[in-house]
């Protein structure tokens, strides 16, 4: 069976790539499960799928200079933007497809930490619309 390390993972929101400030980026799509369930279902729980959502969550190194992850990521708050992630920066393809959409920026959290940690910053921004796969 074939396995694979995480070591280049690519991220861009809005157009900014962020691999370099970037520690983990997880992307968990799931659907709702909606019961369906009958008296001819005959003691039997059915359900059928409702609305799907998603969810990019984020790990960060934080940078406060101009034009690095501060400057980005705060003025994008409120608004929907496009990201991408794929398990590796190369090029898209059958071995490293691409999954993008749009997320709300409906949080983020510049300062955390305590004395003596790196400057983080783990945030997670809800889909809005499609989450597409590509493979080209």
């Amino acid at each position: 069976m074939p396995k694979m390390v995480l070591l280049a993972e690519y991220l861009s929101i809005n157009s900014n790539d962020l691999t370099d400030r970037t520690r983990k980026a997880e992307l968990a799509v799931e659907v709702e499960d909606k019961d369906v369930t009958t008296y001819a279902s005959l003691g039997w729980k059915e359900v059928q799928g409702g609305l799907k959502s998603a969810e990019l969550s984020c790990e960060f190194l934080q940078d406060f200079a101009a034009t690095e992850l501060d400057s980005i990521m705060w003025p994008l708050l409120g608004t929907v933007v496009p990201f991408e992630v794929r398990a590796d920066s190369g090029a898209v393809g059958t071995s490293n497809p691409s999954y993008s959409g749009n997320i709300l920026i409906n949080g983020w959290s510049p300062l955390t930490g305590a004395v003596g940690d790196e400057a983080t910053v783990s945030q997670g921004f809800p889909t809005s619309g499609a989450v597409t796969r590509a493979t080209s």
